[in-house]
């Protein structure tokens, strides 16, 4: 009877500990996640799934056909058609540009024009990496939102950044790129692209109520980008900002990952756009637009992300694909 009774307590330890090992385990993974990146590494792995870089060949079939074309050296797109804006509410146009090369078709730009006399811009900062796209539109009332600039591993930015006013960001950092401004000293000025070439970062966000460092320019003030010396086997989906010459700014996001940061800046100029100035984003699975007025609604998230580590050819990709990525940077833009 001793001996029985024995055995059971030991039977019932044995399925208590074998009940709590996947919460002890998550438990530690969960610290761990917390030690190395706060509560945005958290989030990013509880809710919306881990990426990992995985090796890959040129002709992998988890490439899209864009990337497989680019990687063996078809970097030059055929001459675009000519772009089609529709308008879906007042300051607010949207329009889809077709990307092919010997005639098929290997990405798009999804585009979006807006008048600033129409539209207030906010840039937005959320370490917790909480928040997607759809999160940033609800939470705010905007009608686009793109993602922002460049971002550390606590969610915190990687640039100077203006968000409502505040300073956020690095305050030493050298920057030879560009910016996007709103406002200025006095508060006089809108929302406009700078080329920061010889100009102090500081001075050029000086007084602004929202403004964002990033790089690389792909179309500076003297007519050329400066995405020069970047590996051309980098290719990811890819967000930019724009400024045409009536001083509209363009929200532009790749579909697929056809283009490298050198041959992108090489075809904006050729798209009939009219950039005077055209600054990238953050790009791969963070490359989000959303679009949503006047019955119009945009909804897209990047997929690809390709580069190069130590000689060999990876892919980023989920390891466990809950939800789209977090965007802890965002660049919003609300009808006034």
């Amino acid at each position: 009877m001793i001996r029985t009774r024995v055995l059971r307590q030991w039977r019932w330890r044995w399925i208590v500990a074998l009940a709590s090992a996947p919460v002890l385990v998550a438990s530690v993974v969960v610290g761990i996640a917390y030690g190395k990146g706060g509560w945005y590494a958290v989030n990013v792995m509880l809710r919306r799934g881990a990426n990992v870089w995985g090796d890959v060949s040129p002709d992998d079939h988890r490439l899209s056909r864009g990337i497989r074309l680019s990687l063996a050296g078809q970097r030059t797109p055929d001459a675009p058609e000519p772009v089609r804006w529709h308008q879906v509410a007042t300051g607010l146009e949207v329009a889809e540009l077709p990307v092919r090369v010997g005639g098929q078709s290997v990405d798009a730009l999804l585009l979006s024009r807006i008048d600033t006399a129409r539209y207030r811009f906010r840039v937005l900062n959320r370490p917790a990496g909480d928040r997607d796209v759809g999160d940033w539109m609800k939470a705010t009332g905007a009608s686009l939102v793109v993602n922002g600039s460049y971002y550390g591993r606590h969610g915190t930015p990687d640039t100077p950044v203006v968000s409502d006013g505040h300073r956020l960001g690095p305050a030493s950092y050298q920057a030879t790129h560009g910016a996007f401004v709103v406002g200025g000293p006095g508060g006089q000025g809108g929302a406009r692209l700078v080329d920061l070439a010889g100009l102090d970062w500081r001075q050029a966000i000086g007084g602004t109520s929202q403004a964002m460092v990033s790089y690389p320019m792909l179309l500076g003030a003297d007519g050329h980008g400066r995405a020069g010396g970047t590996d051309e086997r980098w290719l990811a989906n890819r967000s930019f900002l724009g400024q045409d010459g009536a001083g509209r700014i363009i929200v532009g996001t790749t579909r697929d990952a056809y283009f490298s940061l050198p041959s992108l800046a090489a075809f904006l100029p050729r798209t009939g756009l009219d950039l005077r100035l055209a600054l990238n984003l953050d790009g791969g699975p963070v490359a989000c637009q959303k679009v949503s007025a006047g019955g119009y609604r945009r909804d897209f998230c990047g997929r690809y992300e390709l580069a190069v580590h130590g000689g060999r050819l990876q892919l980023l990709w989920p390891l466990v694909d809950f939800r789209r990525s977090a965007l802890p940077m965002a660049l919003v833009a609300v009808p006034r």
